[in-house]
Order: C-alpha cells, then structure tokens, then sequence
C-alpha cells in the first residue's frame, strides 16, 4: 500500500492492513463465502474452489452440483462441510495432496418441515446445525463417513450469530424476535443460558425486533459480550438517538445490560471490535467512532453510559495495489471506504466482494495520542491496549516535559499505574505460594477484574524509560525532585517496595542542584529507605556534602547488619579508636581483626593512638588465650617490633594522654 502525505495521516486513528487477502471477486459465475471462524475465503465458480486466507492459499475442484449456500472447513482442514440445500449438509473427507475425497456422506436436519439457517464448526470434529427449530450438534466421523448425533435442543429461532472465541450461539426467539436465547456450546453438549428480552419499538408488520446484522458477538476484557445496535424506543429512526447496547455474559450464567454507547447519529452502522474496543463505523458520514467500555463513563445504578473516545474519524485512505492486464504492471487506485459493498466479520474484518478484498481493521495509537485530550484518561486508555509500551512510555516522557502544567495529573497517573504493578504482583505471589501478599496499605487485596487487562509498567521500566532519561536541559531539576517523590509515595501507598535505585536518582539529583537541606530532611525522616547502596551513594558525595559521611553511618547502623561496612569506613576516615569503640559496642571485639587496626594505627603516626590500639589487643590476648602474645596467625610480629620501636621496650609505662585514650576504647 502507498503512503499518503504524513501530515494529513495523523489524523486517523483506524486504517486497513496493508496487505489484504485477494480473491476472485464476486460476479455471475463466481460466488463468495466466508468462514468468520476460520477467516477463510472461499470463492466457488463452476466446481473450481479457491480459499484464500492469512495462512491459506489452495484450490481444488469439486462436483458441479447445485448452488453452494455456505461452505467450511473443519478446524484441522480435513473435512469439508458443504451446504446446498436447507435440508441437509454435505462433507467430504479432503487432503492437499488427493484433494476432495469422491465419497461423500451428509446429515439431514431432524425435523421433516425444519429449515437449515446455516451451520459452524465447533469442537474438533463436532458440527453444529442451527435451524428455525432449534440447534443440533453431530459428530462427523471421517473414518467412517458417517455423521453421529450428539445434542439437540428445540426452540423457535429466526436467525443466529456464532461466537468462535467463546463458543455461544445467540438466537432471537418469539414471534417479534425480541427474546434472545443464547447457547453454550461444549465439547458434546448443548447448554442454555437465561433468556433475556429486548425492547421492541416501531417493529413494522412483518419485520423483526431485531436484525442480525445489528447483532455482534465478542470477548471483550476476557468476558463475552453481546453487542447490539438499538435506535431508542418510541424514537423516528432519523432523530439521531442511535444507541449501542452491550450486554454482558457472566460466568456463563447471567446475562446484564452493562453498558449503553451513545452514537449521537442515525442511519446505517456497523461494528468491529479492535483490541478490547467497540468499533461504529456510520455509513452515511463515511466515518467511525471507538468506545471503550472500561473507561470512566457515566452510571445510572444498574447501565455505565458511555460517549465516544475520540471525535468520529473516517478511516486513513487506502490505495489499492492493481493489475494492468494488458501490460502485467501494477497500478495504483483509490479505495472507496464505507463501501456499500463492505460487509465486516468479527473481530476486526471487513470484507468487498466485488473487489475481491479481505482487510483487518487497525488501530492507530499515535494517533489517537493528539485526539484524547485528558491526560490521565488517555493513560489509562493506552494501558488497556495490546502493544502500547511504546506509545505509553512516550507520553509519560512528554507529560512530565510540559510540567508544570500536567503538576495535578501525575499522582492520579501514577496511582493507575501503581494499581495495576500491585495487582501484578499480588497474582505472582499467589502463584507462587498460594497465599495474598499482606497489605496493610489501602489497596484491596484482591485483584481486580478491571485490572487484569492493563499493561504493567513497574518501577524498573519507569526507571530505565521515563524518569532517568531526563537532565537539566529538558526539566528543571526541582520538577524531576517533585515527580521521583511522587512517584515514590505513590509506591508506597500501594505497599510496593521501593528499589534502591529510584532512591540513589533522587539524591544524585539533589546533590546536583545542592539541595543539601532537603537531602538531610528526607534521610533524617526516613523517607528515604535505608539500604548499603544508598549508604555507599552517601560516602561517595561527602566530598561535595561532608556530612554525608555522618548520614551514611547513621544508615549503616540503623541496617544492623553492616558492622564490617561502618568499621572500613572508620579506619578509612583515621577514626581508628572510635572504630574500636563501635566494635566493642556490637560485640565483636573478639572476632575483630588485630592487624587491620594496628596497621591503620601505624598508618596514623601518632603514637599514643598505636599504644592504645596495641595494648586493647593486649589485653583482648590474655582474655582469650591466658598470654599477651599474639598469635603466629595473626602476623603481627612487625607491629610488636614498632610497638618495641616506639617505647623501648614492653615494660613502657603510659603517660596520662595515653592512659585517657585507653579508658575511652575501655568504656
């Protein structure tokens, strides 16, 4: 597909796929069918098949019989199921090799005066015929070529919609068609659910409550749904009160109008469903509109109603590829959109028959980026998209660049995205223990549903993505302060531990703009927590801020388990007699090392600190081992030879300076 001008392509948000599946179009000799659950299209002309699909490509001849109704494919593409009357359905066993087997074998419909509306391939080999008098599920045998019953259930029905992903058959009963039966269909097995009943206004004599092709079945956020274009009771159908009702099916047991989508137009529509959305396309202002039922919308107790994502957009335009005949070269022409020929399938396909074209409808974030001009609900709307990683990451990045202005959106945005990260991890835990995480914070323990489907974006990507790719030239640094804070009290909140490395960005940016106070302030109260890496950050800035060696001590200690760490930095520092100090007070006199501290004493030159170290290992000697002689292991024979080297002799007696250091190591 060529590419129109970027500059008028920003403004759409849904375009076709690139590169459609073409097949022989629709004419008098040839006919077109498609297989929605399969995707496949078929194209019979004169007993020569050809299937096109995403993944298919084949063709075979099969007997010229009467006029094909609907032809499928078995799941596996061993069987071929063919409908040319309303009485009965056709299978041939069928292999790319030998293609169509020429033993056939069929199935009648039960009931002599039934019609066969159509039929859907089901589980493996089972088959599902839906007639005006209900549903009958068989099981084909290929081996045998014979067809077996399984299941049937009687009821009035006027036509059906099959659901592939959640294997439901919705069928409009009653003699207005406004009573709606929807059918579970299991491996072997028939269930009905509650019926439930439509509303049926300005029904003309003769015509249904209910059309099917107002009529979509899907899986929306993991949970069916049906979804059905109502103009509103009562109402003259060019007034402009189009709605869209979505009701939604609860663990197959319940059915519940949920949601109301208010079109603001009358006329000719159409739905498609694009990753979790609601897809209107309007025939008649060639544009469409995307709903998304898990955002925000306005509730009346029982119905959320809701009004369109963005303003109503034509599809991008489209330039279709053709086929000179007489000179083999492509061209290139001007797709019409809104087609009437189009006929869309669910999820996302639309398919021109006489154009012999099969497109996925796609959605286009960047898009739609512009066009949703609340901040936090296009957040949360790119978090409930597939691949929005990318797209999500760029708009956080831009939001905090246009601070201060988005100052009151972020703890909303960052309280969506802490949800979510919390929800994440309350389900790995469970899985990998079987127990919830203890929460004492006000997020529920249980995970909600509303959250399962929304992208994860945890504190590593926030750190790698967003908040470390900032420096002074693009936001002021007091800005990024305010974010990292937010951004870390909306962790907590949530009851997520806070990573060490969002804690080390936040210090290296206050030591940057020397905000020493309000370092201070946050180790001080402990809004920083305290870790050995932040601790080794502290040591590391003491030289742009001295006291950062205080407040690291204090954080090694209060660790409780970092006694080496703060003794290396004492004797790093020359503070050799208040490291002995805090060895005797955590009590590790015992195991501390005789060597490293005389030769840190030694290092000091100053005597009466080498006689005071000397003599605390002295007498840590005779208290261990009943003698003041060091041990060969110790290797401590050139610091009692300095010892004898400094005072004559091992009878010195001290002074009172030395006399004083001692008490205070003793003390």
């Amino acid at each position: 597909m060529e590419s129109v001008d970027p500059e008028v392509n920003s403004d759409y948000y849904l375009e076709l796929s690139d590169n459609p599946v073409r097949f022989d179009p629709h004419n008098t000799r040839t006919d077109v069918f498609f297989d929605d659950s399969k995707q496949q299209v078929f194209a019979v002309s004169l007993g020569n098949v050809m299937v096109k699909g995403p993944d298919q490509n084949l063709s075979f001849r099969m007997e010229n019989k009467k006029p094909v109704l609907s032809i499928k494919f078995s799941p596996d593409m061993s069987i071929l199921a063919i409908q040319r009357t309303m009485s009965s359905v056709e299978f041939a066993n069928f292999s790319p090799e030998s293609g169509l087997d020429k033993v056939e074998y069929s199935q009648s419909r039960k009931g002599k005066n039934a019609c066969i509306y159509g039929f859907t391939w089901t589980h493996g080999y089972e088959i599902l015929l839906v007639t005006d008098h209900g549903v009958e599920l068989f099981q084909v045998i290929p081996e045998k070529h014979m067809v077996k019953a399984l299941k049937s259930l009687s009821l009035e029905a006027h036509w059906f919609v099959y659901c592939r992903q959640s294997n439901l058959v919705l069928l409009p009963c009653g003699s207005l068609g406004n009573q709606m039966q929807v059918v579970h269909v299991t491996p072997k097995n028939l269930l009905k659910l509650p019926k439930f009943e439509m509303e049926a206004s300005s029904v003309k004599p003769g015509k249904l409550a209910v059309s099917e092709r107002d009529i979509a079945l899907a899986v929306l956020y993991g949970i069916p749904r049906i979804i059905m274009l109502r103009h509103q009771p009562g109402v003259n159908r060019s007034s402009g009160t189009a709605f869209v009702y979505v009701y939604t099916i609860h663990k197959m047991m319940t059915i519940q109008k949920t949601h109301i989508l208010k079109l603001d137009t009358s006329g000719r529509f159409a739905i498609n469903i694009v990753d979790n959305l609601i897809i209107v396309h309007h025939q008649a202002s060639k544009t469409s509109m995307i709903f998304d039922i898990m955002l925000p919308g306005v509730s009346d107790g029982t119905v959320i109603h809701h009004t369109h994502v963005a303003v109503p957009k034509p599809i991008k335009p489209y330039i279709l590829p053709t086929i000179e005949s007489s000179s083999s070269e492509l061209s290139a022409e001007p797709c019409q959109l809104y087609s009437p020929n189009w006929v869309v399938f669910q999820p996302n396909i639309v398919i021109d028959a006489i154009l012999g074209c099969f497109w996925y409808i796609q959605l286009r974030l960047e898009a739609l980026v512009n066009l949703i001009t609340d901040k936090v609900l296009l957040i949360e709307f790119l978090m409930q998209r597939k691949d929005a990683k990318n797209v999500l990451v760029q708009v956080l990045q831009n939001l905090m660049m246009e601070m201060p202005v988005t100052l009151m959106d972020m703890p909303t945005i960052f309280g969506k995205l802490n949800a979510v990260y919390r929800s994440h991890l309350e389900n790995e835990i469970q899985s990998q223990m079987g127990t919830p995480l203890q929460n004492n914070m006000k997020c529920p323990t249980t995970v909600s549903e509303s959250l399962t489907h929304k992208m994860l974006l945890d504190q590593s990507d926030m750190y790698s993505h967003v908040l470390s790719k900032f420096n002074e030239d693009k936001i002021q640094p007091k800005m990024l302060v305010w974010i990292l804070l937010e951004y870390i009290r909306s962790l907590v909140e949530h009851g997520i531990p806070v990573q060490h490395y969002l804690y080390e960005l936040l210090i290296t940016t206050l030591v940057r703009r020397k905000a020493y106070y309000q370092l201070h302030q946050l180790l001080q109260y402990h809004v920083v927590t305290d870790s050995k890496p932040l601790a080794c950050l502290l040591l590391s800035l003491e030289n742009l801020y001295p006291a950062a060696l205080q407040l690291a001590l204090d954080m090694l200690k209060r660790l409780g388990n970092a006694h080496e760490e703060i003794i290396e930095v004492l004797l790093s520092k020359k503070h050799i007699l208040p490291a002995l100090r805090y060895v005797r007070s955590v009590g590790m006199a015992d195991q501390a090392s005789a060597r490293k501290f005389l030769e840190a004493a030694k290092a000091s030159d100053d005597p009466v600190i080498f006689h005071s170290v000397f003599k605390f290992f002295e007498q840590r000697n005779m208290r261990l081992h009943n003698t003041m002689t060091f041990t060969r292991g110790e290797h401590c024979q050139t610091y009692v030879q300095h010892f004898k080297q400094l005072f004559h002799g091992s009878d010195y007696h001290c002074n009172s300076d030395t006399d004083s250091n001692m008490s205070t190591v003793s003390s």
